[in-house]
């Protein structure tokens, strides 16, 4: 994307597939280009995506990246927001 986006991976199959989450919001990441964010919305069923989360998007794009918790939706899920340097 070339702009900031947000995709939703709380719903359907990710609902109980952390691993789905995991790789889709990676693909997520990869499709948005420098200078723009994505926030990725996980399954509260999960809890704060930092804590299944950082360790995959630091081990894939190390430095090339950053990324904050957001805050828990009203819908009950959680949003990270990943910047693409």
């Amino acid at each position: 994307m070339e702009k900031d986006w947000s995709i939703d991976l709380e719903h359907g199959d990710y609902q109980h597939n952390r691993a789905l989450v995991i790789e889709d919001g990676l693909m997520a990441i990869e499709e948005t280009v420098s200078g723009c964010y994505v926030n990725l919305v996980t399954p509260a069923s999960f809890g704060n995506p930092v804590h299944y989360f950082a360790e995959a998007i630091s081990r894939k794009y190390d430095s090339d990246v950053t990324y904050k918790f957001i805050d828990q939706c009203g819908c009950g899920g959680y949003v990270l927001r990943v910047w693409k340097k």
